[in-house]
């Protein structure tokens, strides 16, 4: 299971330029970012391994960016699957490589967020 307090120590120190803060509510971890939209982290507390990386921004562009790896049928063509990227959209999805360890995981969606904002 994730240490989810790991993971805020992780986005509050190494990203506090992108970042205003950061809060914990439940297994969620909610990232408030500078451009005003948030991330949200999570990992589940009953099904082990499943996970959820989310950054919403479709207030400010109808923009989302998901990585996830429930097994939707959806995406059973997905090679990763079940883990896939929803790449701007619900329905715009690709192989998701994402690191399956949280920390690194949460780096690699951190530059990824960080590198859209430039």
């Amino acid at each position: 299971m994730a240490d989810i307090l790991k993971l805020k120590r992780i986005v509050d120190i190494e990203y506090n330029d992108i970042t205003i803060d950061s809060n914990i509510y439940h297994d969620k971890l909610r990232i408030f970012l500078k451009d005003g939209s948030v991330a949200d982290i999570w990992f589940s507390t009953k099904i082990p391994g499943r996970f959820s990386y989310h950054w919403e921004r479709r207030q400010i562009n109808g923009k989302m960016y998901r990585h996830d790896n429930f097994p939707d049928p959806c995406w059973k063509g997905v090679s990763t699957y079940p883990k896939h990227f929803h790449n701007g959209s619900q329905n715009n999805t690709e192989e998701s490589r994402i690191n399956d360890d949280p920390a690194s995981g949460i780096r690699e969606f951190m530059n990824f967020i960080k590198k859209m904002l430039e």
